[in-house]
């Protein structure tokens, strides 16, 4: 049996829209039909990702981290249906030498910056009468790699969040689910996991052997954003190929 994802009449608020996975959402999205609008602080990058994707995108100027530019970027998109709460950073540094600003730029970012703009979409979505909210979280909300303790330590507050999220506004008919990407092959991990050492033997414990790539997320993606997910809510998705059911 097939489904296809139809959501014409549906339209999205996608934050970190300017690159990797948030510009792919975005393609995702307006391919099957919903309106999309662009958020993310780089108006050029998105307004070139707006002429890709023609008359169905727009674009607002947001910074995840600061409450009166989500307020105003919020605003100014109008009413929309499905929020894809993707805006993140992530700082690799030993945990003994990560300096209190690159602590506070990660959980500002991936974790308050989400709290934000997920709250403020979420008074929309209840006056609207329903929605789904979508937190793109990670695997390393769920497991941990060495080197990135704010980057893991703010996806696992996300993945709580989500669950806090989801049992207080299922009664407005809000959905609110993480998305929990593997290690998905973009423009900026491509060369590591391709000619670093290091990056190849992170390949090899994955069960599927293999990187994802940001197609893999779009089955997942839609599910939770659409009518095909009704009954889907607090859940944090894994889309990983095995990675988190492999042996230590």
């Amino acid at each position: 049996m097939s489904y296809t994802i139809d959501l014409a009449g549906h339209t999205a608020l996608i934050t970190g829209a300017s690159s990797g996975l948030g510009r792919h959402f975005a393609h995702v999205l307006a391919g099957a039909g919903a309106r999309v609008v662009l958020a993310a602080r780089r108006v050029d990058a998105l307004e070139s990702l707006r002429a890709e994707i023609g008359e169905a995108a727009s674009v607002v100027a947001m910074d995840v981290t600061d409450g009166a530019s989500v307020r105003e970027a919020i605003a100014a998109a109008g009413t929309f249906d499905i929020l894809i709460n993707n805006a993140g950073v992530a700082i690799t540094a030993p945990f003994l030498e990560y300096s209190e600003a690159d602590w506070d730029q990660v959980v500002q970012t991936n974790l308050k910056g989400a709290f934000l703009v997920a709250q403020e979409s979420a008074r929309g979505l209840q006056k609207a009468g329903g929605g789904a909210i979508v937190n793109v979280a990670s695997i390393l909300g769920l497991r941990v790699i060495a080197q990135l303790s704010a980057y893991v330590a703010s996806k696992a507050a996300l993945i709580q969040l989500t669950r806090s999220m989801a049992l207080e506004l299922a009664r407005y008919k809000i959905r609110v689910n993480a998305l929990c990407p593997g290690y998905i092959e973009t423009d900026i991990n491509r060369d590591f996991f391709t000619n670093d050492p290091g990056g190849t033997a992170m390949i090899r414990r994955v069960p599927m052997r293999r990187l994802g790539q940001p197609g893999d997320l779009d089955g997942a993606l839609l599910l939770l954003c659409s009518d095909a997910g009704a009954y889907i809510t607090g859940v944090a998705l894994p889309v990983d190929g095995g990675h988190l059911v492999s042996s230590l």
